[in-house]
C-alpha cells in the first residue's frame, strides 16, 4: 500500500500544454497597409496622367485661349491685337447676333419640347406594352445615322419639286410646302429632322428611368383604384423628374450646338431665318476670318449654356424624387 502511494508520488508532473489562439503572427516580409495604399494612390495617379493631359490640351487650353481671343482682333494672318471689350460692345449692338440668338432660342424650344414629349410617350409605351430588345434597337437606329446623312435624306424627301413628301401633299389635295425655303417652315423642319434623329436615344434614357421605379408602387395604386393617368401623374412623373432633368440638360446643350443640319440644308437661309448662333460663329470665323469676334460670340453662347444648365440643375435638385 505504501509502495503504491510512493510510486504515485514519484510520477513526474504532467507537462504544461501551451495555449494556442489559432492566429499566426504577421509575416515580417508583408508590407504595411499604409504603404500599400500609398502605392495604389501613386499607381492610380499614373494612370490618370494621360487622361488629364488630354483634358488640359483639348479642353481647358482651347477654352482659355478662346476667352483670351474674345478680347482681341485677329484675322489668322497677323498677330492677335488686344482691344479690350470692343468685341463685346460690338456684339451687343449687332442686329445679326440678336436675330441669331432669337432663332436659336426658337429652335431650342421646338426641338426640346417635341423631342421630350415624343420620347416620353415612346418610353411609357415600351414599358407598358413590350420591352423587346429588338424594338429598342429599331428605336435607337436613327441615332446611329450621322447628322449630315439625315439632313440630306430629309432634304430630298421634302424637296419642293421632286420630294416624295410634297408629292404626297399634292396627292391628298394640299398645296406643296417649301419646307427648307420658307421662313415660316424652315426652323420647324430643321427641328423635326433633329427630333427624328435623337428621340430614340432620349426615349431609351427615359425608359431606363422608368425601369428604376419599383413595380409595387403601381400595384398599390391599382389596389386603391387609381387610373392609369392618375398613376402617371402621381407616381411616374415625380419619380422620373431627375431623369427628365438630365435629359433636358443634354438636349439643351445639343440643341445649341446644332450646325451640320443647317449647313447642309439651308446654310442660314432664307433671309437669315435659319441662321443659328453656331452658323453665325462659323461664318465669322471661317468665311470672314474675324476670329476675335467669333470667339466673343462663342463665349456669349457658353455663358448662355452655363446659365441655362445651372437653373435646370437647380430645378432638378429642388424637385428630386425620394426614390433612393
Amino acid at each position: 500500500m505504501a509502495l503504491s502511494v510512493n510510486a504515485r508520488s514519484a510520477d513526474p508532473a504532467p507537462a504544461a500544454v501551451p495555449l494556442t489562439t489559432g492566429l499566426r503572427p504577421p509575416s515580417r516580409g508583408a508590407p504595411p497597409r499604409r504603404g500599400r495604399r500609398r502605392d495604389d494612390t501613386r499607381l492610380a495617379a499614373l494612370f490618370l496622367i494621360p487622361a488629364s493631359l488630354g483634358l488640359v490640351v483639348f479642353y481647358f487650353w482651347p477654352l482659355l485661349r478662346g476667352i483670351w481671343l474674345s478680347f482681341t482682333s485677329w484675322d489668322l494672318l497677323s498677330p492677335a491685337r488686344f482691344i479690350g471689350i470692343e468685341n463685346y460692345q460690338r456684339m451687343l449692338a449687332d442686329p445679326i447676333f440678336w436675330n441669331a440668338a432669337r432663332v436659336t432660342i426658337y429652335y431650342v424650344v421646338l426641338n426640346i419640347g417635341f423631342q421630350t414629349v415624343i420620347a416620353l410617350g415612346i418610353a411609357v409605351l415600351m414599358q407598358r406594352l413590350t420591352q423587346s430588345t429588338l424594338l429598342r434597337g429599331v428605336i435607337l437606329a436613327p441615332y446611329l445615322v450621322s447628322n449630315v446623312v439625315a439632313a440630306l435624306v430629309f432634304l430630298w424627301i421634302l424637296d419642293f419639286q421632286l420630294g416624295i413628301g410634297n408629292q404626297l401633299l399634292e396627292w391628298i389635295g394640299l398645296d406643296r410646302i417649301g419646307f427648307f425655303t420658307t421662313e415660316a417652315w424652315v426652323i420647324p423642319t430643321i427641328a423635326g429632322v433633329n427630333v427624328w434623329r435623337h428621340m430614340g436615344y432620349t426615349a431609351l434614357l427615359i425608359f431606363a428611368g422608368l425601369q428604376a421605379i419599383p413595380a409595387n408602387y403601381y400595384e398599390a395604386a391599382r389596389v386603391d383604384g387609381a387610373s392609369e393617368f392618375r398613376m402617371f401623374r402621381g407616381i411616374t412623373m415625380p419619380l422620373l423628374r431627375p431623369v427628365l432633368g438630365l435629359v433636358l440638360i443634354i438636349s439643351v446643350i445639343g440643341s445649341f450646338q446644332v450646325f451640320d443640319t443647317v449647313s447642309v440644308t439651308t446654310n442660314g437661309g432664307p433671309v437669315d431665318s435659319s441662321r443659328l448662333l453656331q452658323v453665325y460663329i462659323y461664318d465669322k470665323a471661317f468665311a470672314q476670318f474675324d476670329f476675335g469676334y467669333a470667339s466673343t460670340l462663342s463665349v456669349a453662347m457658353l455663358i448662355i449654356l452655363v446659365i441655362v444648365t445651372y437653373f435646370q440643375y437647380r430645378l432638378t435638385r429642388a424637385g428630386q424624387s425620394d426614390l433612393n
